[in-house]
């Protein structure tokens, strides 16, 4: 599917790229994307750029021409940003528009150039300011801009927005000014950035048509959204038209979370005009989201359908479909679902629910005058979720013989977790199991899961919790290496002394062994409803353990 998207953008961004070189966003040709080419152009082209520029000491000089020489300091095309520091990518003056924005810097993991690790792409805030105004224009996470949210790097194959392999960052919204354009990058981790290149091409202008809007783009967040109000992505009075969303969301509740419709309030109205019938109706999915990508909407980042703790990130871009407004535009979602029983009120299990998820969002659109929206993006440390974990057993913590079978057991370091997993290789089924001990010291409904790899070589197993069978076979074969949650039981367990154990029951016929990795056992905290409606709270999982999926 990729390969068919990536085929059909060649032709499509290349159309993109010279949309409002005559100051109209939305220009369109009868003859196709690529007639516009064939026109004269104006302006003349600049670019703004990492590359190393040598001045007399041999030191990096902003002001020196380009370093091309034989010698390898002139390869030395990046830069690094020092916690709590900005890097200015670009400071110049206009009138002139952004055409292209392509960067990248090293991923979070540790790794020869980067021993104890990087920023990764959420911690890192990009801010682009117009004309020397004071306030950004553009606030979000990198990664989140880019529509790769939750820290983790996602290709996205879109039309404005291209992240190739998930490292490579490129958009193409147009972006005119007429005094000035600073593009800065504020390090907000703990961490460096290390080896950020990036390239900024612009055209430089003579003069911009009076009413070019300019380009805005706004994160903000709800952790968790607000119990009887919708969730606001934007609200700004003036001029303009609306031009793409990206939406973040980490489940706190088993089952759908995407029943509440978009809601978008037009030049001031009390009811909105535009009302929705679905979240992935409004990004233009049906029956639900699963990880995709076409020019103009996709997905991602979707892990795991309708557990406790899942994440899902969407964009919608409004290219050929752009929410005019001419005295202020109100984006909002409901965030209403499907609900386990001892989540609702009355006990019940139907689509109808507030939820009570974590969002964020960036809100995109082109505006004249000065918007009045005041949301600022929090701080790194606020962006990060906050863990769900009441308890965690890592993996690698059991992995003296007394809490394994037959066959070795080692901790090893994927890329795909942050910490060491445990690797358990038994040579068969008979005598393989683990066993993993938690103690819990107060009574609370938690939800019990092991965070689980898969991979050519893994076997089948059976949860045990203090003896008793909890769900179904676990199959942990796949056919290259992967994540998944395997979601247990939820329950309200007493205060004592627990052992899960996974006893092997053989394999799936396309695996070549009976191998088990496990990177945690976790128990999973519940919303507060909970507790308060407390309808299994004296319910006895013993004789009936249940998973509300």
């Amino acid at each position: 599917m990729f390969n068919v998207v990536r085929n059909v953008l060649c032709g499509v961004l290349l159309g993109a790229g010279v949309l409002g070189a005559t100051g109209s966003a939305f220009a369109q040709d009868d003859a196709g994307p690529l007639a516009g080419l064939a026109k004269p152009q104006s302006g003349r082209s600049m670019r703004a750029s990492s590359t190393f520029r040598a001045g007399k000491d041999g030191k990096y000089d902003p002001n020196a021409d380009p370093t091309g020489d034989l010698d390898e300091h002139s390869n030395r095309d990046n830069f690094r940003v020092l916690p709590g520091k900005t890097h200015t990518l670009m400071n110049v003056k206009g009138p002139g528009v952004i055409t292209h924005i392509w960067l990248t810097f090293l991923g979070p993991e540790p790794q020869d150039w980067a021993k104890e690790g990087s920023a990764n792409h959420q911690e890192m805030l990009l801010r682009i300011y117009w004309d020397d105004n004071p306030k950004p224009a553009i606030e979000a996470p990198i990664g989140d801009f880019f529509a790769s949210c939750f820290g983790k790097r996602s290709e996205v194959i879109s039309l404005p927005v291209i992240l190739d392999d998930g490292d490579a960052y490129n958009c193409f919204w147009r972006m005119p000014f007429r005094k000035s354009a600073r593009v800065e990058i504020v390090n907000q981790s703990t961490k460096n950035i290390n080896l950020l290149y990036y390239n900024i091409d612009w055209i430089k202008k003579d003069s911009l048509p009076k009413d070019t809007p300019y380009f805005y783009a706004q994160y903000r967040q709800e952790y968790p959204v607000q119990h009887g109000k919708d969730y606001v992505l934007l609200d700004t009075k003036g001029k303009g038209h609306y031009v793409g969303t990206v939406l973040a969301v980490r489940t706190r509740s088993p089952m759908w979370f995407g029943e509440g419709d978009e809601k978008i309030y037009i030049d001031g109205e009390e009811n909105p005009s535009i009302w929705g019938t679905g979240t992935e109706d409004y990004f233009l999915a049906a029956w639900g989201l699963k990880k995709n990508m076409t020019p103009y909407f996709g997905t991602p980042y979707f892990d795991q359908w309708g557990i406790v703790g899942g994440h899902t990130a969407a964009f919608r871009w409004h290219v050929n479909d752009p929410l005019v407004f001419n005295t202020g535009i109100k984006v909002t979602f409901e965030h209403f679902g499907w609900m386990s029983p001892d989540e609702n009120p009355k006990h019940l299990t139907n689509s109808w629910n507030e939820r009570e998820d974590d969002f964020s969002s960036v809100a995109f659109w082109y505006q004249t005058g000065t918007p009045t929206f005041t949301a600022r993006a929090p701080s790194a440390k606020e962006r990060t979720l906050p863990s769900l974990e009441r308890i965690t057993v890592a993996g690698p913590k059991v992995l003296d013989k007394k809490y394994h079978g037959e066959g070795n057991a080692v901790s090893q370091q994927l890329e795909i977790y942050d910490t060491p997993q445990l690797l358990y290789m038994p040579s068969k089924a008979e005598g393989a199991w683990l066993e993993f001990p938690f103690e819990v010291a107060k009574k609370e409904p938690l939800r019990l899961l092991i965070n689980a790899t898969k991979a050519t070589d893994f076997g089948k197993y059976q949860a045990y919790l203090n003896g008793i069978k909890i769900g179904g076979v676990i199959d942990l074969y796949d056919s290259e290496i992967s994540n998944e949650e395997e979601h247990l039981l939820d329950f309200w367990p007493e205060p004592g002394k627990y052992t899960l154990r996974l006893e092997c029951v053989g394999k799936n016929p396309a695996s070549q062994g009976f191998y088990a990795g496990i990177e945690s056992v976790q128990l999973r905290e519940r919303r507060p409803r909970v507790v308060q409606f407390g309808f299994d709270k004296d319910k006895d999982w013993k004789t009936n353990p249940v998973v509300y999926r």
